[in-house]
């Protein structure tokens, strides 16, 4: 006997209209969508995630229970939220002069495959790059290179993560050379430009 189909928008969701939502894209308890938002195919939204006017969220992506995504932040395909993370969009906030948004609010851009962890909080204006790997409770205030493994506060580069989400066995986040990744045999070198993966000949 086969399960319940469960409905793509809960119940006690918002969509407002305007939003755009991708093909199988779930959105689940007390979340909201606001008009403008772009949201691609086959997302995850879970318990009391609200995404901003104007946001842009990629195919695939997956935002856990209790994240807020506010506007001029964008998240690309494959892109992991824990719970609870945080974004921002205005450094300087004061309540009393607020912050024009076409003027005020600064980008943010996760790019694809990104994961952040639990709790992190995210300082507007800044470049996560592809495939990076965002400690839990880390506070991220410049831009991160592609596949770097970073935490602490101020986050900072402690490592280098594998496309499947594994520590690439670099000795230091410093070492120079090629490294493959245990789990999966993907091939890696780093240079003073950053890790980049090598294809096969």
């Amino acid at each position: 006997m086969g399960g319940a189909v469960k409905p793509p928008v809960h119940p006690t969701a918002v969509v407002d209209d305007g939003a755009v939502i991708g093909t199988g894209t779930q959105i689940w308890h007390f979340s909201h969508v606001m008009a403008g938002a772009v949201l691609g195919e086959n997302c995850r939204l879970g318990q009391n995630v609200f995404v901003g006017r104007d946001v842009k969220i990629g195919n695939r992506v997956k935002i856990q229970n209790n994240v807020s995504v506010y506007e001029n932040v964008t998240l690309e395909d494959d892109v992991f939220c824990g719970p609870s993370a945080v974004f921002t969009n205005v450094r300087e906030p004061r309540s009393a002069f607020p912050k024009n948004p076409a003027t005020g609010f600064l980008p943010t851009r996760v790019a694809r495959g990104a994961t952040i962890g639990a709790n992190a909080t995210i300082v507007c204006g800044v470049t996560i790059g592809t495939q990076s790997f965002i400690g839990a409770g880390s506070v991220v205030t410049k831009d991160v290179p592609p596949y770097a493994l970073v935490y602490g506060n101020p986050a900072r580069v402690r490592g280098w993560m594998c496309a499947c989400g594994q520590r690439l066995p670099f000795p230091t986040a410093q070492s120079m050379g090629q490294a493959a990744c245990a789990a999966c045999g993907r091939v890696y070198e780093l240079a003073e430009t950053g890790l980049r993966e090598l294809q096969d000949a």
